[in-house]
């Protein structure tokens, strides 16, 4: 099992990116979170396998209607296995 973390840049808060990505991961059964950061970027990390991981990442990209994604920055990184797919609040 593969887990990555995604900076998503652009307008991505107060658009309901962070709900659009959890119907996203867990319709692909990703496991994981969704988090606003303070400089207005969103984190996500998610763990799954690398074609669920690589479909999401493709979400992220598109974005629900109303966000503007400028860039997604992406890196394999080692935690503890997730229950779920959740947002967190900062």
């Amino acid at each position: 099992m593969l887990t990555r973390r995604y900076i998503v840049k652009g307008r991505v808060q107060g658009v309901g990116y962070r709900y659009f990505v959890l119907r996203c991961a867990r319709e692909r059964g990703l496991t994981g979170y969704a988090k606003n950061l303070w400089d207005g970027d969103v984190e996500v990390v998610a763990q799954g396998d690398s074609e669920a991981l690589d479909a999401l990442e493709t979400d992220l990209r598109r974005g629900p209607r109303a966000a503007h994604v400028l860039d997604v920055a992406r890196d394999d990184i080692e935690t503890p296995p997730f229950d779920g797919f959740g947002i967190e609040f900062s």
